[in-house]
C-alpha cells in the first residue's frame, strides 16, 4: 500500500490546484457567454476524443508499462494548462480556448483512468479493492473542498493577476505527481489465457473489450446501468454551476460555498468507503446508491439558496464514492489484470458514450425552452411554479427535478434485471482463471 499512497499523494495535490483552475474558469466562461450550452460544450470537447481514443488506449495500457501510462496522461494535461496560461496571460484568452483545452485534457484522461484503475488490482490487495477505490474518489472530491476558498481568496487579491498564479500552480503541480510515480515500483499483471488468447493487431485487441463485456450480461447490464445513470445525472451536473449562478445574480461565494459544502459530502463519503469498504455485496451500492443520489438530487432543483443546496449537494457527492467503489471492486475483482486496460476503456466508453448527448440536451432545453417558460406566463410555469419558483434558474431547477428522477428510476430498474442484481454471484473472480505459467528456457 505504500507506493499506492505515494501515487495517490502526487494526484490529490495535482487535483487540488486543477480544481482551483476550473473554479476561477467556470466564473470567466459565464461571466464571457451568460450560457448554459457555452458551458456545457467544454464538456463536450473533453469527451468526444476520450471516447474515439478509449478503446487504443486500453490495449496501450495492457500491452505497454502501465506507469509511463499514467505519465503520458499528466504531460497531455500539461499541454492543455500551459496554453491557457499563456493566452490568460497575454491578455489573448477567449471562451473558445477553454475548448481546446478540454480537448487535450480528454486525450489524457483517455490513458489515465484505464491505467490508475488497472494499476490498483496489481498494487493492493483483492480484499481491499473498495478501500483502495475509495481513496481514489477522495482524489476527485477532497481537493475540492479548499480548491473554491483558496481559488476565491487568490482571485480577490486586488494587487495580483490572481488566475495567472492559479494555472501557473496547476502547472507545477503536474509535474508533482510525475515525481510521484517516477519514485514508486507498479507491478505489471500476470498474464493469463484468456487474455493472450484475443492477442494480436491493435483493432484486434481494441475490440476485445467490447467483445469481452458483451459476451457477460451481468458486465453490460451493470454498464448500460451507468449509461442511463450518466444521461440523466450528467444533464443535471451540466445544469448545477448555471442554475446556481443565475439564481443568485452570479453570486461566486455562495456558488463557491455549495461546491465547498459537495466536496466535503464527496470526502466524508470517501473516508467513509475507504474505512468500510462497501456493502459486502457490492452490487447494493450501484443500484441503491443510484436509487438515494437521484432523490437527493431532486432538492437541489427544487432548491433556491444555500439552507438547501448544502445539504443536497453533500448528500449526493457523500453517495458518489459508494457508487462508484462498489462498481470499481466488482470489475476489478471480475476482470483478469492483463486484459483490464481493454475492458475497462471499453467500460467506460460505453458508460460515458451519453457524456456528449447531457450538455447537449440540457444546455438546449435549458437556454430554449424551459427557462424562457419559466420566466413567463406560461402553461409549464403554472404547473410547476409551486416546486421551483419562477425566475432565472428556475427552468434549470424544474430539468434538474427531472434529471434525477430518472437517476432514481435506473437504479430500481436494475434490481428487476437478474442478471445485474445476481451479478457477484453469477462471474468467477479472476484469481480463479487459469494463468500461463512461464518456464525458463533450457540450454
Amino acid at each position: 500500500m505504500f507506493g499506492f499512497i505515494i501515487v495517490w499523494l502526487g494526484q490529490i495535490i495535482s487535483v487540488l490546484a486543477s480544481s482551483m483552475t476550473g473554479f476561477g474558469l467556470s466564473i470567466w466562461m459565464y461571466k464571457q457567454t451568460e450560457s448554459a450550452t457555452a458551458m456545457g460544450l467544454m464538456q463536450v470537447a473533453y469527451i468526444v476524443p476520450f471516447l474515439a481514443l478509449s478503446p487504443i488506449a486500453g490495449v496501450m495500457v495492457d500491452r505497454y508499462n502501465r506507469k509511463l501510462m499514467m505519465m503520458v496522461s499528466d504531460l497531455t494535461a500539461v499541454v492543455g494548462t500551459t496554453f491557457l496560461l499563456v493566452m490568460y496571460a497575454t491578455g489573448q484568452l477567449q471562451f473558445w480556448h477553454l475548448y481546446i483545452a478540454a480537448v487535450l485534457n480528454g486525450l489524457g484522461n483517455t490513458f489515465q483512468w484505464p491505467a490508475y484503475s488497472a494499476a490498483i488490482s496489481t498494487m493492493v490487495p483483492k480484499k481491499h479493492y473498495g478501500r483502495a477505490n475509495g481513496l481514489m474518489s477522495l482524489v476527485e472530491s477532497g481537493p475540492g473542498i479548499l480548491a473554491p476558498m483558496l481559488a476565491g481568496v487568490v482571485l480577490s487579491i486586488s494587487n495580483i493577476d490572481g488566475m495567472t498564479w492559479i494555472l501557473l500552480a496547476d502547472v507545477i503541480t503536474f509535474f508533482i505527481a510525475i515525481g510521484a510515480l517516477l519514485i514508486v515500483r507498479v507491478p505489471q499483471p500476470e498474464k493469463t489465457a484468456e487474455g493472450q488468447k484475443e492477442s494480436g493487431s491493435m483493432w484486434r485487441e481494441a475490440l476485445y473489450g467490447f467483445k469481452y463485456i458483451f459476451q457477460r450480461p451481468s458486465l453490460l447490464g451493470l454498464q448500460l446501468t451507468f449509461f442511463f445513470g450518466n444521461l440523466f445525472g450528467g444533464i443535471q451536473w451540466v445544469l448545477f454551476a448555471p442554475m446556481i449562478l443565475a439564481r443568485t445574480n452570479q453570486n461566486s461565494l455562495i456558488f463557491g460555498s455549495v461546491q465547498t459544502a459537495g466536496a466535503i459530502g464527496g470526502v466524508l463519503g470517501g473516508i467513509l468507503m475507504s474505512a468500510w469498504g462497501g456493502t459486502k455485496k457490492k452490487v447494493h451500492g450501484v443500484l441503491a446508491g443510484h436509487i438515494l443520489i437521484g432523490i437527493s438530487g431532486i432538492f437541489l432543483g427544487i432548491a433556491t439558496g444555500l439552507p438547501l443546496w448544502i445539504p443536497a449537494i453533500v448528500m449526493v457527492n457523500l453517495l458518489i464514492p459508494w457508487i462508484n467503489g462498489s462498481n470499481q471492486a466488482i470489475w476489478q475483482a471480475k476482470v483478469a489484470p492483463d486484459v483490464q486496460g481493454r475492458v475497462f476503456s471499453a467500460r467506460r466508453l460505453i458508460a460515458w458514450f451519453a457524456g456528449p448527448l447531457t450538455p447537449i440536451i440540457g444546455g438546449t432545453l435549458a437556454d430554449f425552452v424551459m427557462e424562457p417558460a419559466m420566466r413567463t406566463t406560461s402553461s409549464l410555469s403554472a404547473a410547476f411554479s409551486w416546486l421551483v419558483g419562477t425566475g432565472p434558474g428556475a427552468g434549470m431547477g424544474l430539468l434538474t427535478v427531472f434529471a434525477c428522477l430518472g437517476v432514481a428510476l435506473v437504479g430500481l430498474v436494475g434490481y428487476f434485471v437478474p442478471a445485474i442484481r445476481n451479478a457477484e454471484s453469477i462471474l468467477p473472480d479472476h484469481d480463479q482463471l487459469k494463468k500461463i505459467v512461464e518456464t525458463p528456457a533450457t540450454t
